[in-house]
């Protein structure tokens, strides 16, 4: 598995700065500064759990856990729904997106207690 989160945290991270060097150069003469604000909090959660992917990664050469494993698909999931919802909704206009946010975030919090939980167990 250290691979496969190595990889899609590499890509994660690619992405995000991309999306973030896109929404600097490109959406901030198209948006207004609110959904702005918005897609940067996405590229900035993508890049918190891309770097979170690595950190799995890096455990899973120390120690195996079915809640490490967890751990890395919960960011995962929490990086398409939290942030991919913002950037829909930025660049859609689709205010319902915004309801599918706090799935992303709920994803996030429970990939973080499963790695908390996968190094007190180890």
């Amino acid at each position: 598995m250290e691979r496969t989160f190595v990889a899609i945290g590499a890509l994660c991270a690619l992405l995000g700065v991309a999306a973030g060097a896109f929404g600097a150069h490109s959406l901030r003469a198209r948006l207004s500064p609110d959904l702005l604000a918005v897609f940067e909090t996405g590229v900035r959660y993508q890049m918190y759990h891309a770097l979170a992917l690595l950190a799995v990664a890096w455990a899973s050469t120390r120690w195996s856990s079915a809640w490490l494993t967890a751990s890395g698909w919960l960011f995962v999931a929490g990086i398409a729904i939290f942030s991919g919802s913002l950037y829909l909704l930025t660049l859609t206009g689709v205010r319902w997106l915004g309801a599918i946010t706090p799935i992303g975030g709920v994803a996030f919090l429970a990939g973080w207690a499963c790695l908390a939980l996968a190094a007190l167990r180890g």
